[in-house]
């Protein structure tokens, strides 16, 4: 019971072109629909994971939540609810175009659109990438993650964690307060930093080989304004990635290797060591700002802080067809 994957998201933009462009050739999406009103993407077997709304903004548009059972829709409707949250139930248009059975969405604290969903309707015909890589890291495990920004880090931690059942992964304050939270087995599904500001800072899409993040960084880091972070590995889900600027200003998250945990077992804890164990230059940030960032990478190396030699992640060595 419960919400139990990422299972797509939107973004309101009109930049067609160079949205299909970079979600093709750079981060190997498959286009379904480009329909003079809206774009969509495939990453798998599932008929819809990405779309462009054609609306302006240049933002989130909405994060949909997949359920384990149909009842799970009227348990958080009824939840929400009696939380002064108002909720709306999708029509079958709208569940028609979100490739879904029925779905019901509502706002956060900070306004952003939030859509719960049954049953996200599989394609018969093979996922074709954009690109040639070896696939997405999806399945069970949803879409990848969402980031967002927040200038009240208590309100959405308490919305996310005691109403919407999200269960904490991780969290950090210093040099950012930063909160992780865990639908599945994968380390973190969705998080928050709080900087001050609203709206989306990055999702994140993770590759079956490390070599489709290398050669993705490959393609993107001779051209301008295209990287927001170096290569590098993070601390808590052990993800070795980079950032890339979308054509819409957030920033999107290339990875590989990431952190498998058991949801049932998990125990969540205060990070201290800092983001990263290496890399991840914040390349859009003025330099004092940076400092903050490399200074703790630079305490965990000279500390010789590392992901541990032995993992519990089968996965990196055999293909998942789920």
């Amino acid at each position: 019971m419960g919400i139990i994957a990422l299972s797509y998201l939107g973004v309101n933009s009109n930049k067609f072109e160079d949205w299909s462009s970079y979600a093709i050739k750079h981060l190997g999406m498959q286009k379904i629909d480009h329909s003079g009103k809206s774009l969509m993407f495939r990453m798998d077997d599932q008929k819809q994971r990405f779309s462009i709304t054609g609306e302006e903004g240049d933002c989130l548009s909405y994060l949909g939540w997949e359920v384990e059972v149909k009842e799970d829709l009227e348990y958080f409707a009824d939840k929400l609810d009696k939380s002064n949250i108002r909720v709306f139930k999708g029509n079958k248009s709208l569940a028609d175009q979100r490739f879904v059975e029925e779905l019901i969405y509502f706002f956060d604290p900070s306004n952003n659109k939030i859509e719960l969903l049954f049953n996200p309707f599989k394609d018969k015909d093979p996922f074709k990438p954009g690109r040639p890589i070896s696939g997405f890291k999806t399945g069970s495990l949803g879409l990848g993650h969402a980031v967002l920004h927040t200038d009240n880090m208590l309100n959405l931690v308490k919305f996310y964690r005691d109403i919407l059942e999200f269960n904490v992964s991780d969290y950090s304050f210093d040099p950012i307060n930063l909160y992780f939270f865990h639908v599945n087995g994968r380390h973190h599904s969705f998080a928050l930093i709080e900087t001050g500001q609203k709206g989306f800072h990055h999702f994140m899409v993770e590759y079956n080989s490390l070599d489709d993040v290398g050669q993705g960084y490959d393609l993107l880091q001779f051209k301008e304004n295209s990287i927001a972070y170096t290569l590098g590995r993070h601390t808590n889900d052990f993800m070795t990635s980079f950032y890339s600027i979308s054509p819409s200003g957030f920033f999107i998250e290339n990875g590989w290797g990431g952190r498998i945990i058991d949801p049932n077992t998990w125990k969540p804890y205060e990070m201290t060591e800092g983001p990263s164990f290496w890399g991840h230059e914040r390349l859009h940030m003025q330099e004092k700002q940076r400092l903050k960032f490399r200074n703790k990478r630079l305490k965990a190396a000279a500390s010789g802080k590392q992901a541990p030699l032995l993992i519990d992640c089968p996965w990196l060595y055999t293909k998942i067809n789920d």
